[in-house]
């Protein structure tokens, strides 16, 4: 067993997509996060890396994980969404690429059961942390 999960990104120019892979190297859901903006807070995506992650009770989005060590940030999360407007630069998780209202985007996030974020928090159950490695 692989000791990170990984999100490998594929755009570099707009929303930034990747894919979600487990802690043995599988894909299992699709990222989304803002396009890449020096690491501006609440603007951009985080900088490639590799994070600890520690499971948190948001206040928002209830139990999920906060990626931790990003330089100048907090409170970075992963949770559901579809659209770069759903999230203030934190990870977006969902099962598929997709389009809503004409806008490229992720889809199947949240509403049943092995969706895109349900599946992420069904593969860290029972964790209180993990590590990620994300990269290009």
């Amino acid at each position: 067993m692989k000791t990170y999960m990984e999100i490998k990104r594929i755009t570099d120019n707009g929303p930034t997509f990747g894919v979600f892979k487990d802690f043995e190297g599988k894909p299992f859901a699709v990222t989304l996060e803002p396009e890449w903006l020096n690491n501006l807070v609440d603007n951009s995506c985080i900088p490639s890396g590799d994070y600890l992650c520690k499971r948190v009770d948001s206040p928002k989005y209830g139990d999920t994980f906060e990626i931790t060590g990003v330089p100048g940030r907090t409170h970075v999360l992963f949770h559901w969404g579809n659209l770069p407007k759903n999230t203030k630069a934190c990870v977006l998780v969902a099962e598929k690429f997709g389009e809503l209202g004409g806008k490229t985007a992720i889809l199947q996030s949240k509403n049943s059961p092995g969706e895109g974020f349900n599946e992420f928090m069904d593969i860290t159950k029972g964790l209180d942390y993990f590590w990620i490695r994300i990269k290009y």
